[in-house]
């Protein structure tokens, strides 16, 4: 059983990994390689210069898989409430997690099939996004979203922040008391 699985690699499936496994959870990404920002060119993301869509996905992904997230490329076909937490069913295998991120981009069938309500969205060429608390949260305690499918901004820098904060709400949920996440340069002695 893994402490947190996420549904999706993109900047916001992949930055979630990476603050979950960088705070000790058990973490399980699975992606189906599909992200839109695999069409991307970026020149707007805080802290580099230019970067293709292609080469910022694979940096998250081996971010996260540095840090001890285990990835796996699949397409994620129902995720239903089992025990503790939730079964994740793929093309052909089974994972079960205690908590559950969807960070599906653009695409909410997933969600609706769980049982996540949806609403109309507001970002252009967005259709449905997730209906998420400000914490995450879905209708159903332990499944949460984000970055675009729980709408927020399609801009690569606002669903990463995004998929690290939920992260955060997670982790400070699974641990009961807020966590922080700080690394400090080691001042010269």
């Amino acid at each position: 059983m893994y402490d947190i699985a996420i549904i999706g690699a993109g900047p916001a499936g992949a930055s979630a990994a990476i603050f979950a496994a960088k705070a000790g959870k058990q973490t399980l990404v699975i992606d189906n390689n599909k992200s839109i920002t695999k069409m991307a060119w970026i020149k707007n993301h805080y802290g580099i210069m230019d970067i293709a869509g292609p080469e910022l996905v694979d940096i998250g992904k081996k971010q996260a898989s540095a840090l001890g997230a285990v990835i796996v490329e699949s397409t994620v076909q129902n995720v239903t409430k089992s025990g503790n937490g939730f079964r994740i069913d793929t093309e052909g295998q089974a994972y079960e997690a205690n908590q559950v991120i969807l960070a599906t981009g653009a695409t909410v069938d997933l969600a609706e099939k769980a049982g996540i309500h949806t609403k109309d969205a507001t970002e252009p060429r967005i259709k449905r996004v997730i209906e998420v608390d400000a914490a995450g949260r879905t209708n159903i305690a332990g499944i949460w979203a984000a970055g675009t499918a729980a709408g927020v901004s399609v801009h690569t820098i606002i669903t990463a922040g995004d998929g690290a904060k939920t992260a955060i709400n997670v982790i400070s949920e699974l641990n009961g008391e807020r966590y922080v996440d700080h690394d400090m340069l080691k001042r010269p002695e």
